[in-house]
């Protein structure tokens, strides 16, 4: 059986926090999506955040760890101790998998959000991705 030619290899991505210290490489296609959760926006300090789903496996950090905090109960965040740079979201119940924040991504711009997620707490003025699939968030605490 020949493979799908379709079906390109993953590119490998890199990235990191505003200071550097923080550097990352990942070999797995991410999802990418708004999140409009009270959760991002608290966490990011904007009016939303744009985040790159990928299986934990593909993530490697270079030289240095990022430090971690619990965000909520169900979550937990990454962030360069550094110069405060926010990095990554996981889930408690998906340990699998983890977001990457796309805003650290050395090339962001071929990382385009397909979805919305938690739109039911999207703020009114805010109207990118208005027009891709919307769903609400499941997380409550």
């Amino acid at each position: 059986m020949s493979e799908n030619p379709a079906q390109a290899a993953p590119v490998e991505r890199t990235g990191g926090c505003l200071c550097g210290r923080i550097r990352y490489r990942v070999t797995a296609d991410p999802r990418v999506h708004y999140c409009h959760c009270d959760m991002c926006r608290r966490a990011t300090g904007s009016a939303f955040a744009v985040l790159a789903w990928v299986p934990l496996a593909s993530l490697s950090w270079r030289d240095e760890e990022p430090a971690y905090r619990r965000s909520s109960p169900l979550a937990r965040r990454a962030f360069c101790q550094a110069c405060g740079s926010p990095l990554s979201l996981s889930y408690d119940a998906t340990q699998d998998e983890i977001a990457l924040h796309v805003g650290t991504f050395d090339d962001p711009a071929e990382l385009e959000p397909r979805y919305n997620y938690g739109s039911g707490q999207r703020l009114a003025w805010v109207c990118c991705g208005i027009d891709l699939p919307h769903h609400d968030a499941e997380e409550r605490w």
